[in-house]
């Protein structure tokens, strides 16, 4: 009789081992590793099943876009590609308190007013505690089918018999099956739910929503392999003290990813922004040096941000270099390139850059932007007034070209800027456009000598 096998899996990121060690290979983390049964090393029964081939058709034919329906905020389906699917699973992420339990209520709520049978399991809140929260954001009346719980076969017997088209589970960290001899959390456990809801949101045509935890690093806790079941996943993000929330895609077998909506926290609830540039820019003092906008994208839609620097002598041996919304190495490769390529030194100088709001950029064109910033704040000269820039700048002093160039342009006109700084090489029909090739270029632009 063969017998069933151990393996030790990292209860962080999902890392299998033959035996048990301290620390995980691949996360650093220390005694995470814990011993899991090999569900995939049960006895066989040993009966073979004949082979059979699979059918094998062409690229040529026609598959309809896929039905959807509304969230009832047209930011969130605009992260979704256009509104959720039915037969899809989401996986949504977010620290604690962020509020995807409300958004996945008022969601729940506005599907059930169109008509959805809209089912919200929860395995971390009483009714009470759902009642309440529906009540404060004036859902009350919404006919919206409740239920605690966190065993995996009972969530299955109540969703088959009950049959929704929406289903919410808050959260999959929770949910256990008596299958899998581990506690609630782990990673087979974590797993194992996951794979039997997604497999009944494919066979029901159910649109299944999975709420997950993040870990400190801010990533979706639990095995990778989840969000490789899924077919969208979600990150809900916020920083800290601010009352804006952004749900961005970073996974979406429906449409483009890195789309992401806008909302804003107040006590009635997430209410939509559906001119986020406003809120990401400064208090447009244009007098004050070391301020730039930069003229920026996430995913398709135009999103305009302010960089605000600050440099003065430092009284250190070694200087500081602080930087927030934006990555500290690309501001340490801007320095240098400023340093090599422009003739602006930097190296005895504390250096403070900010991206206005809390908003954070990963766009490779905002170098310019925030090169313009910081050359404002050590020469004291402003950017000239109502001038956004954007642009990669590489190690030679080169501004490349960046991506979706007429967008960022349309956005500056219809925030009503009077010039844009960018790229050599494009045109522009809606605002005057300032074309720099090289960062002494852009110094000289700047600074006039």
């Amino acid at each position: 009789m063969p017998r069933n096998q151990q393996s030790f899996v990292c209860q962080s990121c999902g890392s299998v081992y033959g035996r048990w060690q301290g620390r995980c290979d691949d996360c650093g983390s220390w005694n995470t590793i814990e011993p899991e049964q090999d569900a995939l090393a049960a006895p066989s029964s040993g009966k073979k099943t004949k082979a059979r081939g699979l059918p094998i058709e062409g690229l040529t034919g026609h598959a309809a876009p896929p039905p959807r329906f509304g969230t009832g905020a047209s930011e969130f389906d605009r992260a979704l590609g256009g509104g959720l699917v039915p037969g899809s699973a989401l996986l949504v992420g977010g620290d604690p308190g962020v509020g995807k339990s409300t958004l996945l209520l008022q969601t729940a709520a506005a599907a059930a007013k169109d008509g959805k049978r809209t089912l919200y399991i929860s395995g971390e809140e009483a009714l009470d505690q759902i009642r309440l929260r529906a009540s404060r954001l004036g859902l009350e009346d919404a006919p919206l089918q409740l239920a605690v719980g966190t065993a995996l076969k009972d969530i299955l017997q109540t969703v088959k018999a009950n049959k929704p088209d929406f289903l919410i589970i808050d959260s999959i960290q929770t949910l256990w099956s008596d299958d899998i001899p581990s506690a609630p959390g782990t990673v087979g456990q974590v797993r194992a739910c996951a794979s039997e809801l997604t497999r009944y949101a494919k066979n029901a045509g159910c649109t299944v929503v999975l709420v997950g935890h993040v870990t400190k690093e801010g990533q979706i806790a639990g095995p990778r392999v989840v969000e490789h079941l899924v077919d969208v996943v979600l990150y809900f993000e916020a920083e800290n003290g601010r009352s804006f929330r952004l749900i961005r895609a970073v996974k979406n077998r429906y449409g483009p990813a890195n789309e992401i909506g806008v909302f804003e926290m107040q006590g009635s609830g997430l209410k939509e922004v559906l001119n986020p540039s406003a809120l990401f820019l400064g208090e447009g003092d244009e007098d004050t040096p070391g301020t730039a906008v930069f003229a920026g994208t996430e995913g398709s839609r135009p999103l305009l941000c302010e960089f605000q620097a600050l440099v003065i002598p430092s009284q250190l041996a070694q200087p500081r270099r602080t930087v927030v919304g934006w990555d500290s190495g690309r501001l340490a490769q801007l320095l240098a390139v400023l340093s090599a390529r422009s003739g602006v030194e930097f190296g005895r100088d504390d250096v403070f850059l900010s991206v206005a709001g809390g908003l954070r950029i990963t766009d490779p064109a905002a170098d310019l932007a925030a090169a313009l910033a910081l050359i404002s704040a050590k020469e004291g000269t402003p950017v000239p007034a109502r001038t956004t820039a954007f642009g990669e700048i590489g190690l030679s002093g080169k501004i490349r070209p960046a991506a979706q160039g007429a967008m960022r342009l349309t956005e500056s006109a219809k925030l009503g800027f009077v010039r844009t700084a960018g790229p050599a090489g494009l045109e522009s029909d809606t605002i005057p456009y300032v074309p720099l090739s090289s960062l002494q270029e852009a110094a000289t632009w700047l600074t006039g000598s």
